[in-house]
């Protein structure tokens, strides 16, 4: 694919991402890196550590500043959230470069499938 193709590709990602993110709190692992592997065709350690460089971006701001205005942010539990983030993504990418993208792939997989399950049983 083109460089030109793939920044486009990149921006229809994002956009998917960004409106998904704004509408359920989710993005990188979900969108992003499924969309990076299928469509770009990237290794799932390219797509894994794409996605996180796209993070490092204010990339929530608009949404979070809507969701404040409703009332409906938490800073002291974000903030948590985050530092605790912070401090393990870093172990986490240990993780995922060692173990190779195969159980990466299936790590993943039955992790979406745990949680889909449980949204539609409490739905």
């Amino acid at each position: 694919m083109s460089p030109l193709l793939s920044i486009l590709a990149g921006l229809g990602i994002g956009a998917v991402a960004g409106a998904l993110s704004g509408l359920f709190g989710i993005g990188g692992g979900i969108v992003i890196v499924p969309m990076l592997t299928l469509l770009l065709k990237f290794p799932t350690s390219k797509s894994v550590g794409t996605s996180l460089a796209a993070m490092v971006l204010p990339v929530g701001i608009l949404a979070v500043i809507r969701y404040a205005k409703a009332g409906e942010v938490n800073f002291k539990v974000a903030g948590a959230i985050g530092v605790a983030i912070f401090i393990m993504a870093g172990l986490g990418a240990k993780l995922g470069l060692s173990v190779g993208s195969a159980w990466v792939n299936r790590g993943f997989g039955l992790l979406l499938l745990a949680v889909g399950v449980k949204f539609l049983l409490t739905a």
